[in-house]
C-alpha cells in the first residue's frame, strides 16, 4: 500500500485529523478552561453573593477539567501521530485495522457525550427557571453554558472523524500489495 493514492490520502487524513485535534485542544479548550477558572476565582473573591457562588463552582470544576483535557490532548497528539505512522510503516494492514478499531470506539462515544450535554442543558434550565434559590440558579446558568460549550467542542471533534474514517476504510479495502 505504501506509495498508493490511498496510502497518501491516509497520511494526509492522519495529519489533518490530529492537527485539528491538537489545535482545538490547545487553541480553544485549554484557553477556555483557563478563562473559566480565572472567572470562577474572580467571582468567589470579588462578588461572593449566592448567585455568583452558584456560577463560580461549576466554572471552577469544569474550567479545571477543560484545562486538563485541553493540555493532555494537545500535548499527547504529536506522539500519537508518530505511533500511528510507525504502526503503518511496521505492518500496514494491522496498523490500519488498529486505528479503525480505535476510531470506532471514539465514534461510539458521541451519543453518550450528547446525552451528558442534554442533561446539563435541561438540568440547568430547570434550576434557572424553577424558582430555586439564587445559588441553584447560578449553577443552572453555568450548566447551560457548559452544555453549549460541550456541544460546540464535540460538534467539531465528531465532524473531524468523518473524513479520517473514510480514509481509514479506503485503506482497509485496498490490499497492502497494491501498486
Amino acid at each position: 500500500m505504501t506509495g498508493t493514492a490511498q496510502y497518501v490520502d491516509l497520511l494526509d487524513a492522519i495529519h489533518v485529523y490530529f492537527q485539528g485535534e491538537k489545535l482545538e485542544a490547545l487553541v480553544f479548550i485549554l484557553p477556555i478552561g483557563l478563562i473559566c477558572t480565572v472567572f470562577s476565582l474572580w467571582l468567589l473573591t470579588d462578588n461572593p453573593v449566592s448567585f455568583a457562588k452558584g456560577v463560580a463552582i461549576p466554572f471552577l470544576v469544569l474550567g479545571l477539567m477543560l484545562c486538563t483535557v485541553g493540555g493532555v490532548v494537545g500535548f499527547r497528539t504529536p506522539a500519537q501521530v508518530s505511533g500511528v505512522i510507525q504502526s503503518l510503516e511496521t505492518d500496514q494492514p494491522a496498523g490500519v485495522q488498529a486505528e479503525v478499531q480505535r476510531m470506532v470506539k471514539v465514534n461510539q462515544a458521541w451519543p453518550m457525550y450528547l446525552i451528558v450535554w442534554l442533561v446539563f442543558g435541561v438540568l440547568g434550565l430547570v434550576l434557572r427557571f424553577a424558582g430555586t434559590p439564587d445559588f441553584y440558579q447560578g449553577i443552572g446558568v453555568s450548566l447551560v453554558f457548559f452544555a453549549g460549550l460541550g456541544l460546540l467542542i464535540d460538534g467539531f471533534a465528531e465532524r473531524r472523524t468523518h473524513p479520517y474514517m473514510h480514509a481509514l476504510k479506503a485503506a482497509v479495502s485496498t490490499p497492502a500489495s497494491a501498486p
